[in-house]
C-alpha cells in the first residue's frame, strides 16, 4: 500500500512538471522517476499511471471539466488539477484499485500539497465523476482495460 501511495506522490510531481512544460515534461518525468523512486514497484506504478493519463488526456480532462461545475481546468490550482487528473485516470483506466481508495488518496494528496480547502474541492469533483461512472456502468465502476 505504501508503495502505491509513494507512486502517486511521484506521479503528482511528474505530471505537475508536464503541466508546466508539456514539450519536455515526459523527459523530465523519466528523469524524476529514475532519481526519486525508491522501489521498482513504485517506479512501475508511477509510469503506468502517467502513461494511462497521457494516452487518454483529452478524455480525462473532459470528464473533469464536466464534473467541475463553474470551474475550467485552466483556472484550477495546478496541484488540484494534477491530483484530479491522476485520480480520474485511476478511476477510469486502472482497474486494480478500489474507487474509494483512489478518492481517499487523492484527497490526502490535495491536503498535503495544496490549499486548506483543496481536499474538499477534490472530493466534490471526484464524487461527481465516480457517480457518473457508476451510473453509466449501472453499478460499481468497471474500468476499461488500459491501452497496451
Amino acid at each position: 500500500m505504501g508503495t502505491r501511495r509513494d507512486a502517486r506522490e511521484l506521479a503528482l510531481k511528474c505530471l505537475y512538471q508536464w503541466d508546466q512544460r508539456p514539450d519536455d515534461g515526459r523527459e523530465l518525468s523519466a528523469t524524476t522517476i529514475k532519481d526519486w523512486s525508491t522501489a521498482v514497484e513504485q517506479a512501475n506504478y508511477c509510469r503506468r499511471l502517467l502513461d494511462a493519463f497521457w494516452n487518454n488526456a483529452a478524455e480525462i480532462d473532459e470528464k473533469i471539466h464536466s464534473a467541475a461545475e463553474n470551474w475550467r481546468l485552466e483556472r484550477m490550482a495546478i496541484v488540484d488539477r494534477t491530483v484530479l487528473r491522476l485520480a480520474t485516470t485511476e478511476l477510469m483506466f486502472l482497474g486494480d484499485v478500489p474507487s474509494r481508495v483512489t478518492l481517499d488518496e487523492a484527497i490526502e494528496l490535495a491536503k498535503l500539497y495544496s490549499t486548506e480547502k483543496s481536499g474538499a474541492f477534490v472530493n466534490g469533483i471526484l464524487d461527481r465523476i465516480l457517480s457518473e461512472l457508476e451510473k453509466a456502468d449501472g453499478s460499481e465502476v468497471v474500468r476499461r482495460q488500459e491501452k497496451e
